[in-house]
């Protein structure tokens, strides 16, 4: 774990996160909390990890989520090269998905 991350404010934003209930509870926290680039930016790396993950190549990913090759590489090292497991841990998490 990043421990430049962590602190009690850090502590603070994921306690209230996991208060949230449902969808429509993450939509109205999200919507104050991020703006829409923000939100966009984090649901677009979450995309690229899932499609990674699927064996889809960078041009693939481009076409399909408008993320940059840089973007992806980003993506890429935190899914395969970091031991921290964030993306692979929700990925495995998310109802209905395809394992």
């Amino acid at each position: 774990m990043n421990s430049k991350l962590k602190n009690d404010q850090t502590d603070f934003l994921f306690d209230a996160i996991l208060s949230l209930k449902n969808k429509e509870d993450c939509y109205r926290f999200f919507e104050d909390l991020c703006t829409s680039a923000e939100l966009k930016a984090m649901s677009q790396r979450l995309v690229v990890a899932k499609m990674l993950t699927e064996k889809k190549v960078y041009t693939e990913i481009v076409k399909e989520t408008g993320a940059s090759t840089a973007t992806i590489s980003r993506v890429k090292r935190a899914l395969f090269d970091n031991d921290t497991y964030g993306y692979t841990l929700v990925l495995d998490r998310i109802p209905g998905e395809d394992k």
